[in-house]
């Protein structure tokens, strides 16, 4: 196997093109952070400025990657039971087991060793972090609720970046983190009923299997109004201008393009819903804050 096979099974494995949900929630908690920091000086960032970023960036890579291998890890039987998942990197042999713990070991240690690194807080905060993170990978059995701790295990990025640059905890971080949950759990069970047959027979947990996938979409769409409101709650509390809440505008259309595309009969439309709509929404709301920044400045 060539490298770069390899770095592709493992980047696959990590679903990393997902970091499309987390990340942009994170950089707009780092950027409406900054002001309460000595990042930028006489409106130029500083080295520090650098570091933190950087730190930041290679904590989330290194968390998320340990949390995606560890679920895989966690999975390997169920997906390799399932035909919609059996192509999986460990499933198929492409990535050993033996290899993908390594791999959750060393992406932790990362975690771990940048955590100490950033401040104090954070390095007691991490074995939390990586609880969280990690705890989700058990919950499809045992809860229906699996979505919502999925939710939270993502959400809680911009909350920890937060806390990172300021060691403290704020209302703002919490409405974003909170969004972001609802916003991940309402994706999370329309992807899930894809599975809601074999969940059921397998013994596994989700709303669709528990509700079947009519409720299931009626309580996605739930989730991703309340999404919508904290989202709009956080720009209310940061101060945000007209740009931002156009921003909240475009968000709130996407949502109902996604669930108009995603409704009973017409499953097979979650692919699409994922890629080119679900996706973009974090983005959206990125550009939001940066363009609204700039025009208010």
């Amino acid at each position: 196997m060539s490298v770069l096979n390899s770095i592709s099974n493992y980047l696959r494995m990590i679903k990393f093109s997902h970091t499309l949900f987390a990340l942009p929630l994170a950089g707009i908690a780092f950027v409406q952070a900054l002001p309460y920091t000595d990042l930028i000086q006489s409106g130029a960032p500083t080295p520090a400025f650098f570091w933190m970023l950087l730190k930041l960036v290679v904590a989330m890579a290194a968390l998320r990657s340990a949390a995606m291998g560890f679920n895989r890890l966690v999975d390997r039987d169920i997906d390799g039971r399932n035909p919609r998942t059996a192509n999986r990197e460990i499933p198929s042999g492409a990535i050993s087991v033996a290899s993908a713990w390594g791999f959750v070991i060393a992406s932790l240690a990362i975690f771990f060793a940048v955590a100490f690194w950033i401040n104090p807080l954070c390095a007691l905060l991490s074995p939390v972090a990586v609880f969280v993170v990690l705890g989700y990978s058990y919950t499809k059995r045992f809860t229906f609720l699996c979505h919502f701790f999925l939710g939270m295990a993502i959400g809680i990025a911009p909350t920890a970046v937060w806390i990172a640059m300021l060691e403290r905890l704020d209302a703002l971080p919490l409405f974003w983190s909170a969004g972001l949950m609802f916003y991940i759990a309402g994706f999370d069970i329309l992807y899930a009923c894809q599975d809601h047959e074999f969940d059921r027979s397998a013994g596994l947990h989700s709303v669709p299997a528990r509700f079947g996938v009519t409720n299931a979409l009626f309580l996605a769409r739930a989730c991703h109004l309340i999404a919508l409101s904290l989202f709009a709650a956080a720009g209310l509390e940061a101060g945000c201008g007209a740009v931002f809440f156009a921003a909240i505008a475009i968000v709130a259309i996407l949502f109902v393009i996604e669930h108009r595309l995603v409704r009973p009969g017409k499953l097979e439309q979650i692919p699409i819903a994922f890629f080119h709509i679900n996706a973009s929404i974090s983005m959206i709301l990125l550009a939001g804050v940066l363009i609204d920044l700039a025009v208010r400045a």
